[in-house]
Formats: structure tokens, C-alpha cells, sequence
């Protein structure tokens, strides 16, 4: 004999495969999320440390060693008693 399967039966068993489908969307979407999270956590760090090199440049520029140095470079100035030395590779 073989047993029909009654509406309720039906319904369940919709229920229970909803439920599961539900279940495992939510896997994949928290799956994707986690990983976007960590993208986003890499990201940040990388701005923080790119922040903190010109944060140290901007420190490095208010000093006078940094100063005298753009003055020798870009402008070619010297100290009293120097001997400047040119470069003709331009």
C-alpha cells in the first residue's frame, strides 16, 4: 500500500526546502560580506600607513635639515666656504 501524501505533508516539505534555501543564501551573502569586510580592513590599513608616511614627510619639511637640503637641490645654494660642483648630465 502506498501512503498518499497529505497537504500538510506537502506543505512541510515546501517549508522545510524553504527554510533551507533561506538558510544557505544567508551563508553565501554572510560568506561575501566577511570577505568584503577583510578587502575593506586591507584597504584602510594601507591608507593609515600611507597616511602616516606624509604625516612624517609633512614633520620632516618644518625642520631646517629639510629646508637647507631643498635650498642645495632646487636651488643650487651653498655654504659660505663650499665649493659647488655642477652636473652637466642635463
Amino acid at each position: 500500500m502506498k501512503k498518499k501524501l497529505s497537504i500538510k505533508g506537502v506543505v512541510l516539505v515546501f517549508i522545510v526546502m524553504y527554510v533551507g534555501y533561506l538558510l544557505i543564501q544567508q551563508q553565501v551573502t554572510m560568506s561575501r560580506q566577511k570577505k568584503q569586510l577583510q578587502e575593506y580592513t586591507i584597504q584602510l590599513q594601507k591608507k593609515k600607513e600611507e597616511q602616516k608616511t606624509l604625516q612624517d614627510e609633512v614633520e620632516l619639511s618644518k625642520t631646517d635639515k629639510y629646508i637647507e637640503k631643498l635650498a642645495r637641490e632646487i636651488l643650487g645654494l651653498v655654504k659660505e666656504g663650499e665649493t659647488p660642483v655642477m652636473n652637466n648630465k642635463n
